[in-house]
């Protein structure tokens, strides 16, 4: 079996810093800054589309997208926490899978965070977004990992908690579980898949279940 894991949401919660970092890049540009819920609402996206869909014109997008990126780069370890069982699920996942990161997130960050954590090393591979020419809900990062991984996408899942996440699993025709423990809600996860537990953990649980059952 073959797990692929979303971050944000999934496994960290950085809301503090994404959010420190925006506000930074409309203070630098001395600019309205748009509400906490508005930026939350667009986190899973690529950074370009947030700020667009924040009001940011066309031709300015890279300058916030750079700004931003310089000054969460300072502070991402500091004010981003692991998920509460989140490790617990990446070290009980690592007994009967092989494991991957699919984020919207730069994987060179991602990386970074992810070694804060001492837990990069249970990770076969990281796809971040200046690894694919179309993010989530696109299916070439999933496609990308596997690819990298040289494992059947038959018996391949990932693990998210946006519409993003398991959009992106439908596309590239793997299985999903959504969790609850990030931005999408419920109702909104249900739209796209049946399988969904409370965090990374149960995720986890019910997919060793599932190839238990299996074998």
């Amino acid at each position: 079996m073959t797990i692929l894991f979303d971050l944000d949401g999934t496994l960290i919660d950085s809301t503090e810093a994404i959010l420190e970092s925006f506000h930074h890049s409309f203070d630098f540009y001395k600019v309205k800054h748009p509400n906490d819920e508005d930026i939350k609402e667009l986190i899973g996206h690529p950074l370009d589309v947030m700020y667009a869909r924040l009001g940011v014109c066309d031709k300015e997008v890279w300058n916030y997208v750079d700004t931003y990126k310089e000054y969460y780069r300072v502070i991402s370890t500091q004010k981003t926490v692991l998920l509460p069982k989140a490790r617990e699920a990446v070290e009980l996942a690592s007994t009967f899978a092989t494991l991957g990161i699919v984020t919207t997130k730069t994987g060179t960050y991602s990386k970074v965070l992810m070694k804060h954590f001492h837990l990069m090393d249970y990770f076969e591979v990281l796809i971040g977004r200046e690894n694919v020419e179309n993010p989530k809900p696109h299916a070439e990062p999933i496609e990308k990992a596997l690819s990298a991984l040289g494992v059947d996408k038959n018996d391949a899942w990932i693990i998210g908690d946006t519409r993003l996440d398991l959009g992106s699993a439908k596309s590239a025709n793997i299985g999903a579980v959504g969790v609850l423990s990030g931005y999408d809600n419920l109702e909104q996860l249900s739209t796209l898949t049946d399988l969904i537990d409370d965090d990374a953990f149960n995720a986890v649980k019910r997919l060793q279940k599932l190839l238990k059952s299996h074998t």
